[in-house]
């Protein structure tokens, strides 16, 4: 004979079971255009901040990279050439 071992989401079933069945099967509502533009926009703006702060974390370092490099290759192809202080 198996000893009984109670199951811990035995207990958290019926309410759950209680709480879908109240729940409706379609809501039926009207959002005026005023307020389904509201979201919309807010929607579209939300995007694009996120966008934008990723571009803005990744392309200013690269930009200051690019930079820094570019004037270390300067500095190299000025001293090179022998064009430099002369005496």
């Amino acid at each position: 004979m198996r000893p009984h071992v109670s199951n811990p989401f035995r207990l958290a079933t019926l309410p759950i079971a209680i709480g879908a069945a109240c729940l409706p099967v379609a809501a039926q509502a009207y959002v005026g255009p005023g307020a389904g533009l509201t979201a919309i926009g807010t929607l579209i703006a939300l995007v694009a901040a996120v966008l934008l702060a990723i571009v803005g974390f990744v392309w200013y370092p690269m930009k200051r990279m690019m930079r820094n490099r570019a004037e270390r290759q300067d500095t190299r192809t000025a001293g090179a050439g022998g064009e430099g202080r002369r005496e």
